[in-house]
């Protein structure tokens, strides 16, 4: 049964996602012939270059070499489900470009669409899938660059697609604002893949750390460590207490500290990709 959910799961987060990507693409940046970069852009540019076609139908026609040689190196699910994302955001970019709509002014329309598609192409790379084309090369890239976000290698792809707007549309605020869509679409995407993955790390100085510790344990259901360190002033070996929680524990674990020790000393950073018991877990096909 819970296998059947996970399908199930992974089949919603495609079609979602697809479809996201496609109203982004079809209501804000196709009427103003601006472009998210990747395969779809460059099918807009091929348009604007042949005179007829639709985006939706040159995507697919493009997508088809990439899409075979991303199927084969990245397996089975993520041939399913790029097929799926694919001829979804294809199909679907032709069909709500039939909406009657007035797009909003350029910038106005960069910022949202770059939201709709990041958004949706987040979800789709959260599914393990993609919806073709630049997406497939982005994941081939992501497994051979692992330390680099998956946000931050799109953003470099389609910087290129980018500056082809600006060449076959002679005109350089095109270009400029699809560079709008590209970086707003990157944050979003990273925001989207990684939105479950941001802790926080509190390092806790006060000769309450037993209790500290103590207390994190039983409240918040978190383990802490000792780091051995000594005052450079006071020559004093002290116990820095070390503990990891969720974003939503942070202002608990604060308030728990002050009802302790009200003087502690406190330091909190952001920690990304916490692995282990509590936490998440390593995959080698994580983003």
């Amino acid at each position: 049964m819970k296998k059947l959910w996970q399908k199930i799961d992974w089949i919603v987060e495609t079609i979602l996602g697809s479809a996201a990507f496609a109203l982004g693409f079809a209501l804000f940046l196709d009427p103003n012939d601006i472009n998210t970069g990747g395969v779809s852009g460059l099918a807009m540019v091929v348009r604007e270059l042949l005179g007829f076609g639709s985006v939706g139908t040159l995507t697919m026609l493009i997508n088809i070499p990439l899409f075979l040689i991303g199927g084969a190196k990245i397996g089975k699910k993520f041939f399913v489900g790029s097929f799926i994302g694919m001829v979804l955001s294809s199909v679907l970019i032709d069909v709500f470009a039939l909406i009657p709509w007035n797009a909003p002014e350029p910038l106005v329309s960069a910022l949202y669409g770059g939201v709709l598609c990041g958004a949706g192409l987040g979800m789709v790379f959260v599914a393990g899938a993609s919806t073709g084309g630049s997406d497939i090369l982005v994941r081939l890239l992501k497994k051979r660059y692992r330390n680099v976000p998956i946000g931050r290698i799109s953003i470099f792809f389609d910087t290129t697609v980018v500056l082809l707007t600006g060449i076959v549309f002679k005109d350089i605020s095109k270009a400029l604002y699809s560079g709008v869509v590209v970086f707003v679409c990157g944050q979003v995407i990273d925001a989207v893949v990684y939105r479950f993955d941001y802790s926080r790390v509190a390092m806790i100085i006060s000769p309450e750390h037993e209790a500290i510790a103590q207390a994190i344990g039983e409240k918040l259901d978190r383990g802490a460590t000792y780091l051995h360190g000594a005052g450079s002033y006071s020559k004093k070996d002290m116990e820095v207490v070390l503990a990891v929680v969720r974003k939503g524990q942070l202002a608990e674990l604060k308030e728990l500290v002050m009802n302790i020790d009200e003087s502690a000393f406190v330091i909190v950073q952001e920690a990304h990709q916490v692995l282990g018991d509590g936490f998440s877990h390593y995959s080698p096909d994580a983003l």
